[in-house]
């Protein structure tokens, strides 16, 4: 997935990368995903997370809360949401069909 960025152009490029990325959502300066895994698979994405954000040099919350994954990414600078963010939910989401298609 490449999206053009910056003011290039007028479109809302970040909702159309959101749309191929089903079950994140934009809240304000974040996307935000909530996922029903086990304990063992949330072991496993946030390791998979983890090698990801590093390499990106994004760091996401990833937390577990009542048999949820919550993971919420928010950009450094606090301002916009970048390219950098929605490669890294494009990557997750790859993490979590991995993940559960291994159940």
């Amino acid at each position: 997935m490449r999206a053009l960025w910056g003011s290039r152009a007028s479109r809302d490029y970040l909702s159309d990368a959101l749309t191929l990325l089903p079950g994140w959502t934009r809240e304000g300066r974040q996307i935000k995903r909530t996922l029903v895994i086990d304990d063992s698979q949330h072991a496993a994405l946030t390791e998979r997370i983890k090698v990801v954000a590093d390499a990106l040099h994004l760091q996401p919350e990833v937390r577990r809360l009542d048999g949820h994954t919550q993971i919420r990414l928010t950009p450094r600078d606090g301002e916009t949401i970048t390219e950098g963010e929605v490669t890294l939910a494009a990557r997750i989401e790859d993490a979590y069909r991995t993940v559960t298609s291994s159940a």
